[in-house]
């Protein structure tokens, strides 16, 4: 394959957001399988947001590998990565805008406003000086839901409102798909700790050597308290990052995450309990085993 012909294969993180599986079937009873083609199409917008937040990640985490190929920036620079980020997010809202869905484009453009929002609050990567150390933790969960939960929320309620469901179901769909980005981000940020590269398809440690404190570290600190001088410095100096790493895999940092992500898978699920039996509910509920038991 040349590299002309890759120019428009933008490797994506595997997150299928569950909106195909929120039909309205689901929510009248009919039986009906019925998916409108507006959120069949919303489906799309969602995905070309989420792989335009990836581009331009990559650049800001300087990153050169995905899925076990070279990212867009390692393979066209990171001007032709940013370019082609926001290509995506203008066809995205081009294709948002012809929904004619006031209250959808709204949900919508709120995503793009809160991952960017979620950007800023990892380069930051502290809570307001003074916060107290169960405030860093918040600050995480604040900012793993605007970077990664509030796409697959929004975009869950989203489609309820397509669908002419009504609050009550619109309301238990951005339940679903909090729930479920939260615990996708937990598990994620808890791989990068106890698999190899290959196993994950891009270099591991990744969190440390950007220096931010994700959940496995944020819980070893608890026991080791000698690792709330690294997270204020980054893990900036030598050896920092080696001795967060032994200390995150000696403590119940790694176990305690499985644990929140758990837990918040389980209220993915109660959240669509309400709904009658059918084929999608039974996707929804499988999706749910699939992020808490990825293993890349």
């Amino acid at each position: 394959m040349t590299r002309d012909d890759k120019k428009f294969q933008l490797d994506q993180k595997t997150l299928d957001t569950p909106i195909s599986s929120l039909d309205n079937s689901l929510l009248n009873n009919t039986g009906n399988p019925l998916i409108l083609p507006s959120q069949k199409r919303l489906a799309e917008i969602t995905e070309m947001i989420h792989t335009a937040s990836l581009l331009h990640d990559d650049v800001i985490d300087t990153s050169f590998q995905r899925r076990s190929q070279p990212s867009a920036n390692a393979e066209f620079g990171n001007k032709m990565a940013i370019l082609a980020g926001d290509f995506l997010l203008a066809r995205a809202s081009t294709a948002l805008a012809r929904l004619r869905n006031v209250e959808v484009v709204e949900l919508l453009a709120t995503v793009i406003s809160n991952l960017v929002e979620g950007e800023f609050m990892q380069l930051r990567n502290s809570s307001v000086e003074g916060d107290s150390k169960i405030g860093k933790f918040d600050y995480y969960l604040e900012k793993t839901y605007l970077k990664t939960a509030s796409l697959i929320a929004l975009s869950c309620k989203a489609c309820v409102v397509l669908g002419g469901s009504g609050d009550k179901y619109s309301e238990m769909a951005f339940n679903y798909g909090k729930n479920v980005g939260l615990a996708f981000q937990l598990i994620d940020d808890m791989l990068d700790f106890v698999v190899t590269a290959d196993q994950m398809g891009k270099p591991v440690n990744a969190d440390l050597k950007l220096g931010l404190a994700t959940a496995p570290i944020l819980y070893a600190a608890e026991t080791y308290p000698e690792l709330w001088a690294l997270i204020e410095r980054k893990f900036a100096e030598e050896g920092d990052e080696k001795l967060a790493l032994n200390l995150a895999l000696k403590s119940d940092g790694i176990k305690r995450t499985k644990e929140l992500a758990e837990k918040y898978i389980k209220e993915a699920v109660d959240s669509i309990s309400p709904l009658p039996p059918s084929q999608a509910k039974d996707a929804l509920i499988y999706l749910t085993h699939s992020v808490i038991n990825r293993k890349k």
